[in-house]
């Protein structure tokens, strides 16, 4: 695991204190002089205002503008973290709060850190994860832009909600409370804005309970342009979703291939076919074969991306996805393998015989692909069977260990 990580195991200096206090409002910092110093009082003014425990703590990513000094000056306490990054700053911060929870929020002077004691009661409650929504709490005019409003976050939320089944609503919402505990066992490792992707993923992941709150956004109090970029940064949420999710990047596109091809090359193997004034013949059959090893080798990288992910810790283990190696054992993916690599062979004699009894002359490509095509793609797949069923029996043995 990286270095950089290692206060999420809850060794660091400060752990000793976690007791003593509460609630630590974290806040990541990059030349934020504008606005810093307004967002620590209210910060402060929060904890005061609920009568917990609390401090609030900025990790500080390199400023260059003076905004550490002012946000001590402001009664923060100040961390510095050298790895660069949202997400390196924000996982700096974790391992340094000295609380039980953590309420996180940008230092842009946007959020409202008065809604703290709605997360906290939250967490109280025993839930790991309180997410704010500014949807349903309210968005002040000019707050989010519009492309973030009405497509980048309905959209990446969506897209989580159905990859993951995870009940937040509004994804990237930056103000979120968490048990610093619960935080230790997501292992989280970005360090850019897929960090926030990747904290609710990995909750839902190692079913936490997650809840949701409303908050409201308003409009930046900084002058200079965010540091989000809107395509670079949401499309690395989306890769990570899509990392995170072998079924929809993998096991359903490929099902889907795979079922297309089958049935187009289904139709189209007793002869040509005409659709309007389109003939669809062999050529299309060579096309739906194609589909058809491209869907299963989709299948398949299914199945060892997710197997990987378990192994190497990217996961949480999944027991419903173990019992799979109970059914689907080395022995039992060998004699599927061979099977279709027999049958490919059995294909391929015939088309042999065929020329055979055509003196080894010229042949009709029209009848004789009709059974080369499928004996092909019968013997590919019964060789990344086998192929297959070594790897996956591989990753197996490890990952039941």
């Amino acid at each position: 695991m990286d270095s950089r990580l290692s206060g999420l195991q809850m060794t660091d200096q400060h752990t000793s204190k976690a007791d003593s206090l509460e609630i630590t409002i974290l806040m990541p910092c990059l030349n934020e002089a504008e606005t810093i110093e307004t967002c620590v009082r209210k910060a402060k003014a929060a904890i005061d205002d609920f009568g917990a425990p609390g401090e609030v703590l900025i990790a500080d990513n390199g400023s260059t503008d003076g905004s550490q000094k002012m946000a001590t000056d402001a009664g923060a306490r100040v961390v510095d973290i050298e790895n660069k990054g949202y997400g390196s700053a924000l996982l700096g911060g974790i391992a340094a709060a000295r609380s039980t929870y953590i309420l996180m929020g940008d230092a842009d002077d946007s959020y409202d850190f008065s809604h703290m004691p709605r997360y906290v009661e939250k967490l109280r409650e025993g839930y790991d994860l309180v997410m704010g929504n500014r949807f349903k709490g309210g968005i002040a005019p000019g707050a989010m832009p519009f492309l973030h409003r009405y497509l980048g976050n309905p959209v990446l939320s969506w897209i989580g909600r159905l990859f993951f089944n995870c009940p937040s609503s509004d994804f990237h919402c930056g103000l979120r409370g968490f048990s610093k505990q619960a935080a230790a066992t997501w292992d989280l490792q970005s360090t850019g804005m897929e960090f926030a992707s990747e904290m609710v993923v990995k909750a839902t992941l190692h079913n936490s309970r997650i809840a949701e709150v409303p908050t409201t956004l308003s409009p930046d109090g900084r002058t200079r342009a965010p540091h989000l970029r809107t395509w670079r940064d949401g499309w690395r949420h989306l890769r990570f979703m899509l990392l995170y999710s072998p079924r929809w990047l993998f096991l359903y596109p490929g099902m889907l291939l795979m079922i297309a091809g089958l049935a187009t090359g289904a139709w189209l193997l007793p002869g040509d076919q005409r659709v309007g004034d389109a003939n669809l013949g062999i050529h299309t059959m060579m096309f739906s074969a194609a589909a058809v090893l491209i869907g299963f080798q989709a299948v398949l990288f299914a199945f060892l991306s997710k197997t990987f992910a378990m192994v190497s810790g990217l996961r949480p283990r999944e027991e419903k996805f173990l019992k799979i190696f109970d059914t689907f054992t080395l022995e039992l993916g060998l004699v599927i393998g061979a099977v279709l690599v027999l049958i490919g062979i059995g294909g391929s004699i015939a088309a042999v015989m065929h020329w055979r009894s055509q003196s080894f002359g010229p042949l009709i490509p029209a009848q004789t692909l009709r059974t080369v095509i499928p004996a092909v793609t019968s013997l590919i797949m019964g060789c990344q069977t086998v192929l297959f069923s070594f790897f996956f029996s591989i990753l197996g043995l490890d990952l039941k260990r």
